[in-house]
């Protein structure tokens, strides 16, 4: 499994989470949301430490990561690319 962060993307964290203090940005499935993998499901985001990481990407001085317990969310997907939409102007989720 690998985890891409595109630049824009990862400066709309960084600047959406500038009153928070992180080093880390954790992608998990939670349960709830729209447009996810799974039906009923979404990606949250968390700030916890890596623990056993399936796979992550550093920039901006952020490291981002998803869980090995996570997984199965992702089965069957060689890679998840998060590019940044700017008519939107939020993240975008691609999955392959």
């Amino acid at each position: 499994m690998k985890l891409k962060i595109d630049e824009q993307a990862a400066e709309w964290y960084k600047n959406e989470l500038q009153e928070v203090n992180i080093n880390y940005v954790r992608f998990f499935p939670r349960y709830g949301g729209v447009g996810g993998l799974i039906p009923g499901f979404s990606i949250g985001i968390n700030f916890d430490e890596p623990e056993n990481i399936l796979a992550s990407y550093e920039t901006k001085g952020i490291t981002f990561f998803i869980e090995q317990s996570d997984a199965w969310y992702f089965e069957g997907k060689n890679e998840l690319t998060i590019g940044f939409d700017k008519k939107m102007n939020e993240p975008k989720f691609h999955y392959s």
